[in-house]
């Protein structure tokens, strides 16, 4: 049985988009049920100019829930994209929504704790550009107690990892802080490698 809500059964306020590039404009499932807190589109709208050009990027998008952020990457011209979330509902409209804009080609969906599946990626030899975390804002302090550690074996290069979490109570890590940015109630932070 799917467990996310279709876009077409979605009041306004809650249809989830793609904002550019290839499916700009297509709309995609988000995750029944109150787990999931997609990242407003204004905010996205945002994140995703301040990368500028994602051309040749490897993304990976923990905590994925709908996967709005790796498929708006590959959109926007990623050449791959990692989507992981723990999550029953989370995993069935990830599915979902990679059948809908067929890109199973350049998207894997992994159904797992975050710390394995990026375990497992650092043993296949596995390396991003770019990392977006956005876990439950209440599992933000723990996530971030471990997020360099976990991560540094993925990250190419002059990798950029961006992490959201509440402004209230910021997450926190070890990462080189390169910016952040508030919008409302929700801290957008990019991180690098020291």
């Amino acid at each position: 049985m799917m467990t996310c809500l279709r876009t077409a059964s979605l009041r306004d306020d809650q249809m989830l988009r793609i904002i550019s590039g290839e499916f700009g404009g297509r709309k995609i499932s988000v995750p029944k049920g109150s787990g999931t807190r997609p990242t407003a589109d204004r905010v996205r709208e945002a994140l995703f100019s301040s990368l500028g050009s994602l051309h040749g990027m490897r993304t990976l998008d923990l905590f994925a829930g709908s996967g709005a952020f790796g498929l708006e990457a590959i959109s926007r011209g990623a050449v791959s994209s990692v989507l992981i979330d723990s999550d029953r509902a989370a995993k069935s409209c990830l599915d979902a929504n990679v059948a809908l804009l067929d890109v199973a080609d350049v998207v894997k969906v992994i159904h797992s704790d975050w710390v394995v599946a990026v375990s497992r990626l650092a043993a296949a030899g596995a390396q991003f550009d770019v990392v977006m975390v956005d876990p439950p804002y209440r599992d933000a302090a723990a996530v971030g107690e471990r997020l360099a550690s976990v991560l540094l074996p993925i990250l190419a290069e002059g990798a950029t990892v961006i992490c959201e979490s509440s402004a209230k109570d910021p997450m926190e890590t070890e990462l080189a802080l390169l910016r952040e940015k508030r919008y409302g109630d929700t801290l957008i932070r990019f991180y690098g490698t020291r």
